[in-house]
Parts: C-alpha cells; structure tokens; sequence
C-alpha cells in the first residue's frame, strides 16, 4: 500500500469522515481546521442523515453505535401552511429513516474518534502552491509539503481554483437565522408551530423555516428572494433592524408566523445562498481532489449537502486505500455523476418553495412523496 501525505483541508462532517475512514484503513492524513477548537464558534442545525450516503459513511467508519445514541428519530416530522397560517399538509410520523442528528453532535462523534494531533486546530490555510511531485500548504509562515490535497474546505474552497475556474454564484436567495431557546417551556406556541421536525410557511417568495434540534431548541430560516444588493446591506445591520426588516416583509402574514420573527431569542445571522453549476466538474489533476461542498455546493432544499460529503468521504477514502490514482479519478467521476441529479433537484426546489406561486408546488411534491412511499 502507497503511504501517501495527505492533506484534509478543512474539519467539517466530509473531511473528519474522511480523516477517520482513512485512519482506520492505516494512512495518516492532516486535517488543516481554522476553528481554534471544537467550540469555537456555532456549527449550525439539525441534519437528516439519510441511510445510503451519511449512515453508510458513519458505519463504514465505525460509529453506528455513537450515530444511533445521538441520532432522533422523533423528530422526523413535516409541516406545510400558506401564508394565513393554515395548515396544508401535515406528518409527524417518525418512523421513517433520516433521522436528525445536531450538526455539533456529529462533529463531535468524528472528532473523538481520531487521534488528537490529526487536526490541526487554529491553522488557517493562506494558499496551496505546486512543490515537485506534490503540493505545498502554506498556513501563515510555516510549509508543509503534501502528495495529495483535499478541498473539505465548503463554498469558497482554496483548493477548487487549482482544478477549476467555478464560483459559486448567488442563487437569489436569502436566509436569515433565528434561534429559540428552552423552546417548549418558553415558546410553547412555536414549538406547536413546529411540531416534531420541520415546517414550511410559504408565500410570494418569502418562507418562515422552523426546525426542532436537540436540547430544546428550534432553529428558525426567514426566507426572501432578493437582489444581492439587498443581502450584503443586510448583513451589517443590527441584530434588531433586520427583525423590524423581516417583519415588514411579512406584513399580512398569520401572527402565529409573525411571532416566529418577533419572538427569536437570537438573529444569528444572515446567510445569502449559493450554488456552483449544476455539473460541476473538472480534469483530473494528480496530487489534488475535492469533496462535499468544495465540488458540488448546492442550495439546503434537498436535504443531500451532508449527506453527499460524507459519502464523498467514504468513496474517495476507498479510492485512496487502494492506492491508484488512476481510482481517485474515477472516484471524481462518480461524485460528479451523485452530485449533478441531486444538485438539479436542489434548485428546483429552492425555486418552487420561495417563489411568487406560494406553497402549491411543494404541497404537490409533499403529496407525490406521500403517495409513492
């Protein structure tokens, strides 16, 4: 077997998975990470980790046992109401199989199970340059020289320019994040709102997300479809301007929903949403590869983003075991070919739920879904 050196850039579900996978298949790997440690800042919300991509990716590493103790499986629900707060559709069954999980509950489990001198916390990469057979990290005044690099490192990836002229583009979307603490006790209303998992309020290209996580909280997504212009102004303003904002672009609406905006314990932050073209794809270049977001970023409305990193992960980490290069080639191949559908039903969802048509396009997936199970 080939030892290579390989660089994870970037400690996010896709490239701890990956740093795991390849440890238990006896390669060493350095994880580059810019967190200063594993609470360093908030990881986001809750994830569906659906069997065949994210819960393969978690056996094949080990760790069904740790998945299955944080994993919940409750909170599988789905709720849709119009802009009048009337519910339209309504599921809150629980026994399908994707399971929540917390984003910083599976960051941890991959985390703990790696050798602590694998990541390399508080390292943020400057650059990667070509150096004889491999390629060069350069984090502030050190070098280290690698045979292969992974981009693992999501949206704006410092690995993807070496192997493609891609940008993510704007997707004429924006979310703004809320959050609701101790929600059952102290917002009962909103946690009724939102039942056990999810629920869309849709209507003239605005959305109110809800989502329940672990601990008692709910993570709350207002939606507007909006120039860019709108999105970067918004980002600067003060945590109470952008809820006086988001409540002006819902006058009219149900106050149950409303409430969701003037009752938030938290704005915490606003998040424009991006995409990389549908496709995406590039010449396979020795010494270099991508993962997760960094090869096929995508809008949230598939539910796959996690999913396909992690199996990204396992797939490349099968490659690499093998020890050709000839096999990451075909491991992108393949990523690319997963990636493409999945990313196409990702637009098509964003554009059918936040458009001026209100919720009747995704009441009817809702129903076809329903129908077909």
């Amino acid at each position: 077997m080939r030892q290579y050196r390989i660089a994870i850039i970037g400690g996010g579900p896709g490239g701890l998975t990956l740093a795991r996978l390849l440890h238990l298949g006896g390669l060493s790997a350095t994880v580059f990470e810019r967190d200063a440690h594993a609470g360093d800042r908030p990881q986001g919300g809750t994830l569906d980790l659906h069997a065949d991509t994210g819960q393969r990716a978690l056996r094949l590493a080990g760790l069904e046992r740790e998945f299955l103790a944080a994993a919940r499986y409750d909170d599988q629900g789905m709720r849709l109401y119009d802009s009048n707060g009337a519910l339209l559709f309504g599921d809150d069954s629980s026994d399908g199989d994707r399971p929540e999980v917390d984003r910083t509950e599976l960051r941890r489990m991959l985390i703990d199970s790696l050798p602590p001198a694998m990541i390399r916390w508080g390292t943020r990469v400057d650059r990667i340059e070509p150096a004889g057979d491999g390629y060069d990290v350069v984090t502030g005044g050190a070098r280290g020289s690698f045979d292969l690099v992974v981009g693992a490192d999501g949206a704006w990836s410092k690995v993807r320019p070496l192997l493609s002229g891609a940008r993510p583009a704007y997707e004429g979307v924006t979310f703004v994040e809320l959050g609701f603490d101790d929600v059952d006790r102290r917002h009962p209303a909103i946690a009724a709102l939102a039942g056990r998992g999810k629920m869309f309020a849709l209507g003239d290209n605005r959305g109110l997300i809800l989502q329940r996580n672990g601990h008692a909280h709910i993570r709350g997504y207002f939606a507007l479809r909006s120039d860019e212009p709108w999105a970067a102004a918004l980002e600067d303003a003060a945590p109470e301007a952008i809820r006086e904002r988001m409540l002006g672009y819902l006058k009219g609406w149900a106050p149950i929903l409303t409430d969701a905006i003037r009752l938030a314990d938290t704005i915490i932050g606003v998040r424009p949403l991006y995409a990389l073209p549908v496709g995406h794809r590039w010449a396979h270049r020795p010494g270099l590869t991508l993962i997760g977001d960094a090869a096929h970023l995508m809008s949230p409305f598939g539910g796959e983003g996690v999913n396909l990193a992690m199996s990204d992960a396992a797939d490349l980490a099968a490659a690499l075991i093998q020890g050709d290069d000839a096999a990451v080639a075909r491991f992108e191949e393949a990523m690319a070919a997963r990636a493409e559908p999945a990313a196409r039903g990702a637009m098509e969802g964003l554009r059918h739920a936040i458009s001026p048509h209100g919720p009747q396009a995704v009441l009817t997936h809702f129903m076809e879904v329903m129908a077909g199970a």
